[in-house]
């Protein structure tokens, strides 16, 4: 079976890889250092890009799951008497880039992705990540995960596409793919995947439950909402049979 659907836009982080299993402690180990100690400033910090560190759950609307690193660097930094927003970008972004690798802490792929990227490889669709990580970060988590193979793009928040609600991500894809708006689906866990997808023109915005987001947020941005990416390749044959 088959699909007239050729290309496919992915979300990383809640998409590929579940949001807080992977991050949570890379989060509280930053607010713990950049706190240095200060309990009232480190639940400061975590108020302020959205984490709880009693519960370790990202609160709805946290930037760091819709946001860009830069920002939540930005967020950060101004809580701190000597706070330089580039630096912990920086950092952010070195530790990010590394999770999985060695002693730091290790990502977990979305259940059954693996095979589903292989499905859809094996059904000709061009393949993409759009992150508001970094890009490096992006094609290392690919790699670290043994997905890369299935990628033929990636573009992060400092790839120069712009961010996510806007169309620059999905519109970038597009063009390396050689493919029209009509034919390429975006899947995300957050409103920010979905209303790319939809400034873009895409064919559809898909939505998934593997992110903080819960289904009724995601409802009135999404043209459907599977439980996770791994069911993707079943929907697309369904949806948009060849």
């Amino acid at each position: 079976m088959a699909t007239r659907i050729r290309g496919a836009l992915f979300d990383k982080d809640g998409t590929l890889i579940d949001f807080t299993a992977t991050w949570r402690g890379l989060v509280e180990s930053l607010i713990d250092d950049l706190a240095e100690g200060d309990a009232p400033l480190a639940r400061a910090l975590g108020h302020a890009i959205g984490f709880d560190g009693a519960t370790g759950l990202f609160l709805p609307g946290s930037p760091v799951v819709a946001g860009s690193t830069g920002e939540v660097a930005a967020l950060l930094a101004a809580l701190l008497p000597k706070g330089d927003a580039a630096e912990i970008e920086a950092e952010a972004n070195r530790r990010a880039a590394a999770a999985g690798a060695g002693d730091e802490a290790g990502l977990v792929a979305v259940p059954g992705l693996a095979g589903a990227l292989g499905q859809l490889s094996g059904m000709g669709l061009a393949l993409g990540v759009a992150t508001h990580d970094s890009e490096a970060a992006a094609r290392a988590h690919a790699a670290q995960l043994g997905l890369a193979p299935h990628f033929g793009f990636y573009t992060g928040y400092d790839s120069g596409h712009g961010l996510k609600p806007g169309p620059g991500m999905p519109r970038a894809f597009c063009a390396a793919a050689g493919l029209p708006p009509a034919a390429v689906v975006m899947i995300g866990d957050s409103v920010h995947d979905l209303g790319a997808a939809r400034a873009a023109g895409l064919a559809a915005a898909v939505g998934v439950l593997t992110g903080p987001a819960t289904e009724r947020e995601l409802a009135p941005y999404a043209d459907v909402i599977l439980p996770s990416a791994a069911d993707l390749p079943d929907w697309l044959i369904r949806a948009f049979p060849a």
